[in-house]
């Protein structure tokens, strides 16, 4: 489904992503791991569009993505639920997720899509008059998540979707997201929860100082002797 060969990106004078490779399969769980600052944000950016790659091919379902904006890859089915949640704190739940549902195909079936998303989040039907900067962080996680879903996404890519959340919401995000792959979503995350990541996916990479280091199956990966060492304190 999606195919990122040699892609390297700048900020500036400084490369911070170099030649890195990766695909994700249809109906997947791919995680990136890594370190904070190996680059793992940046790649998320820039398959979402709002950054360039310097070099390399991005390959969505056979078309060359790197140079469209991110409303075109939004349409094409690629949503990205960025680090830190980006809500909008002022508007309500109801709001925020509508939001999501600006394309012409994602609107004609907005009410279908806010039950699944309500299905999937029970406490943002509660919540739905409720201002969004009023919620607890794993609720305003949940809303994010389900914006996005608001999309009709065909791979969601989330950013970090554990940042500083109780071990609790933790596991309920990751059950949520398990679920949403279930439904046939293809799913790309980044996550420096590795135990949790690597536990849920098919596949993983491991990203460090811009560069892939080791790929493979997930579970292997949670075997590798490295991983162990590096990022689950064994």
């Amino acid at each position: 489904m999606l195919s990122i060969e040699g892609l390297s990106v700048r900020y500036g004078d400084v490369e911070v992503l170099h030649g890195v490779s990766l695909d994700a399969r249809e109906k997947e769980v791919v995680t990136l791991v890594g370190g904070n600052g190996a680059g793992k944000s940046t790649l998320l950016k820039t398959v979402a569009g709002i950054l360039r790659p310097s070099e390399g091919k991005i390959v969505f379902e056979e078309e060359s993505i790197g140079h469209l904006p991110t409303h075109h890859i939004v349409e094409r089915g690629i949503v990205r639920i960025p680090e830190g949640r980006k809500i909008f704190p002022g508007m309500t739940v109801l709001e925020n997720l509508e939001l999501g549902s600006y394309l012409p195909k994602a609107k004609a079936k907005r009410q279908e899509s806010l039950e699944k998303v309500f299905s999937l989040f029970p406490i943002l039907r509660e919540r739905a008059l409720q201002r969004g900067g009023t919620l607890s962080g794993g609720e305003q996680q949940m809303l994010a998540i389900g914006r996005g879903l608001m999309s009709l996404p065909r791979l969601l890519m989330l950013d970090e979707p554990s940042l500083g959340l109780a071990p609790l919401m933790v596991e309920e995000i990751f059950r949520t997201i398990r679920r949403i792959n279930e439904q046939g979503t293809t799913i790309l995350l980044v996550e420096q929860n590795v135990f949790n990541a690597l536990d849920m996916a098919n596949r993983g990479y491991v990203l460090e100082n811009g560069r892939i280091t080791l790929q493979g199956e997930a579970k292997a990966l949670l075997g590798n002797d490295y991983i162990k060492g590096a990022y689950l304190g064994v």
